[in-house]
């Protein structure tokens, strides 16, 4: 029992064996394990006529064959290791096969063969000793957690976003979280997103300052162009202003300052246009494992690609993106923020443009995936609002949070230097 016990803990299986008659012992053994039936070579025969399989491993003799051969169980996680070591070689070509028989089928798009093989290689360790975990020790790691949060005593148990409101009522980006941040065009996502970005990268609104590598994927927008605009909402300068005539020797100054406390950020910017999502997540994992990275951002979902549902349905197609994006955020345990558009309902429901969690395009798994979903309006844009005359307006309604508040936040958005603020912030007026 011992020796059972100490192989399921181990990750042994069926599978783990070459000869299928050493399989369905082992399975059979672990049935009755279960059980809690005595296991020896009297009753492990006897179960085997029962299901009819002794014959096809070799009847009594060999069961007995097999018993007379066995090495003391003192030696068992030893030889239990060969079994696993042998097996893993045995996953490996077969990966390799299916990868090389995929290549050969003109129907499969080349960047999902990639993706899928680079993921089967990449699983294989994690996969040894897959399985359930006890539920013991579940509740003891939540403890350990949840001790250590109140030893700390911080507000922020994630990945701070630099925005009061916003990591008061999140408690920061929690790790594994999908975060959707949708809006109508021109509202700004892609400017809060890259501001979250550099603060995430830049340790601000982190109690420790700490800095955390951040992973850009800008589908829309040229890593020169994403870059450009980062350095002059950090020197609070708009973009018009370089190379413009009558710009003094103080806007350079806070430009070039600007640039180059972002040169020190754990930024990376993948700008590859039109990237399936599989290989996005590829190059993801890559990073994660190279650079920890701890943040992701994703500008944004409706121009992003999924291969495998591409003949089909752009809905299908939609699902399969907001499915791996989740998957990706669960695998590599980072909060990730990827950007969508709503639909038009919010502008042709009423004048005032308010957004809700329906009008998300295109798929109504973007909603369900996501465990956080912001959206994101400037009643300024709107004449019929009640607050339209306050240019510098900018909500995030948290319409959905998996795990605690919901409401509206109130920032600052500046246009010229495409930066948002927090609302007490003082007003910086452009140069």
């Amino acid at each position: 029992a011992r020796v059972i016990d100490l192989g399921v803990e181990r990750g042994l299986r069926p599978a783990s064996f070459y000869f299928p008659a050493h399989r369905s012992i082992w399975e059979t053994a672990s049935e009755m394990h279960q059980a809690a039936t005595a296991v020896d070579p009297l009753t492990l025969t006897n179960r085997l006529r029962d299901k009819q399989v002794l014959e096809e491993i070799g009847g009594v003799e060999y069961l007995q064959r097999l018993a007379e051969s066995t090495v003391i169980t003192a030696h068992a996680e030893y030889y239990m290791d060969i079994v696993q070591q042998k097996f893993i070689l045995r996953t490996v070509i077969e990966h390799a096969q299916e990868a090389v028989d995929k290549c050969y089928n003109p129907d499969l798009d080349p960047n999902v063969v990639l993706a899928e093989t680079e993921a089967a290689f990449l699983n294989l360790d994690s996969g040894r000793q897959s399985g359930f975990e006890s539920w013991d020790g579940v509740i003891a790691e939540q403890v350990n957690e949840i001790n250590r949060l109140f030893d700390c005593r911080q507000d922020i148990t994630g990945v701070p976003t630099g925005f009061t409101e916003i990591d008061r009522k999140l408690r920061g980006m929690q790790r594994a979280d999908m975060i959707v941040l949708a809006a109508r065009p021109s509202m700004g996502k892609t400017s809060l997103a890259l501001n979250i970005a550099e603060n995430v990268a830049m340790g601000v609104g982190d109690p420790n300052h700490q800095q955390r590598a951040v992973a850009i994927f800008s589908l829309e927008m040229s890593g020169a162009s994403l870059a450009r605009r980062m350095i002059c909402c950090r020197a609070r300068v708009p973009m018009s202003a370089i190379g413009g005539r009558g710009v003094g020797n103080e806007t350079h100054g806070k430009i070039l300052q600007s640039a180059q406390e972002l040169k020190s950020a754990p930024i990376f910017v993948d700008d590859t246009a039109a990237l399936d999502v599989m290989d996005m997540r590829s190059r993801a994992r890559r990073l994660k494992k190279k650079h920890d990275i701890q943040f992701i951002v994703i500008d944004y979902l409706q121009i992003a690609h999924c291969a495998k549902y591409g003949k089909e349905s752009w809905q299908r197609e939609v699902g399969g993106i907001s499915g791996e994006t989740k998957a990706m955020a669960k695998e590599l345990d980072v909060p990730v923020l990827i950007l969508s558009q709503l639909s038009r309902a919010a502008e042709t429901r009423d004048r005032l443009g308010i957004p809700k969690l329906s009008d998300l395009r295109d798929s109504g798994s973007i909603e369900q995936d996501a465990d956080v979903v912001w959206l994101l309006r400037r009643p300024a844009r709107y004449p019929d609002d009640p607050r339209s005359d306050d240019q510098h307006l900018s909500i995030v309604d948290i319409a959905k949070h998996r795990n605690g508040e919901c409401g509206d936040v109130e920032l600052n958005f500046f246009g010229e230097f495409t930066r948002f603020e927090n609302r007490t912030q003082e007003v910086v007026h452009p140069i």
